[in-house]
């Protein structure tokens, strides 16, 4: 049935539309028994996805993909339904691709567009030192998500959504300051990062500097270059135990992520440091959890629904209306918890 359509699907299995599209690309977060479900009256209705449908030349592809750079990432993983649903609202399918932190994103995408016959992509983090030969090579619309691209690439080169991330990590320890804190490490990326976390530390840096305070090396604490799971509370986990083990004086601890400060903090507790009594600790991001943690985690708040919301926007509007290519950076929130009150 030609005119049966992914909603369709989604309706008649009573799960959204995301959970279809996760079904159809194989994703595996989706419940084995509800895929089959979703599957069997896929082939009963003779539903064909559109991204899976690239040998039939007479069928028009209309999938976007969604290329995602750290697996890993909690708050990557609260946007894609949000964008997945976006997508099928303009009767659009979408493709999910991860790429490794070490990976390419732009060269995984360009094999993608051609493979899938994609309309359009979106960009779930990357590098942002890209150069406009790279940009110009992509033959579709496309939208930089979370990534703040270089002051020298020009913008109508781009579409992009973001936070400032400079900016809103430089408000983060500035506020810490303001409270007292004195010796503050920072976890971040690897040495190697070219995007948020170079950008959150430079930020770190800065406020520092203002407030008279020498950043010192010993109290950045670079992830292992190139490791998968760089915001993962894991490797918040393993930066902290080697913070406590390295008998370095801190009265404070502010990951790039929030991931990475649920890990730390829990290392920090484990090894019998206080929050907030004898160390603060502060994360970037805004996740569910840092409001259920105990004690609940200090964070900067981004506005990840809307943020993904922007972004199919932005696309459908080059897309349909041929729309010149845009730019939104949302302001985040301070939220203030009990990991900084002391």
């Amino acid at each position: 049935m030609e005119s049966v359509t992914i909603k369709d699907i989604a309706k008649r299995c009573n799960v959204a539309v995301s959970t279809v599209s996760r079904a159809i690309n194989n994703h595996p977060d989706i419940n084995p028994e509800t895929r089959r479900k979703i599957m069997k009256v896929i082939e009963e209705n003779n539903y064909i996805p559109n991204n899976s449908a690239q040998n039939l030349k007479k069928s028009v592809s209309k999938t976007i993909g969604i290329v995602i750079k750290g697996a890993d990432n909690q708050m990557f993983a609260k946007m894609r339904p949000v964008l997945v649903e976006g997508i099928a609202q303009y009767d659009y399918d979408s493709y999910m691709e991860y790429v490794s932190i070490s990976g390419d994103e732009i060269r995984d995408a360009l094999r993608l567009v051609k493979e899938k016959r994609l309309k359009g992509l979106i960009f779930l983090g990357g590098n942002h030192n890209r150069t406009e030969e790279e940009l110009k090579s992509i033959p579709v619309p496309f939208v930089m998500c979370t990534v703040d691209m270089e002051e020298a690439v020009p913008k109508e080169l781009y579409s992009s959504v973001s936070v400032d991330s400079y900016q809103e990590s430089y408000r983060m320890v500035d506020y810490l300051c303001s409270k007292g804190y004195r010796k503050i490490v920072i976890f971040t990326g690897s040495r190697g990062d070219e995007s948020v976390g170079r950008l959150r530390l430079n930020g770190y840096k800065d406020a520092l500097a203002a407030h008279h305070i020498e950043a010192d090396e010993q109290r950045i604490w670079y992830s292992q270059d190139w490791a998968e799971d760089v915001f993962s509370m894991a490797n918040g986990y393993r930066l902290g135990k080697k913070l406590v083990e390295s008998g370095i004086e801190f009265d404070c601890v502010y990951a790039v992520a929030d991931s990475i400060a649920i890990g730390a903090g829990r290392a920090l507790l484990e090894s019998g440091v206080k929050i907030p009594q004898e160390c603060g600790l502060a994360g970037f991001d805004g996740l569910d959890e840092t409001v259920y943690y105990h004690p609940s985690i200090t964070t900067m708040q981004q506005p990840v629904k809307k943020m993904a919301e922007e972004a199919v926007r932005i696309l459908f509007s080059m897309l349909h209306k041929g729309e010149a290519n845009q730019h939104r950076i949302f302001p985040c929130e301070l939220a203030e918890r009990e990991s900084t009150m002391k």
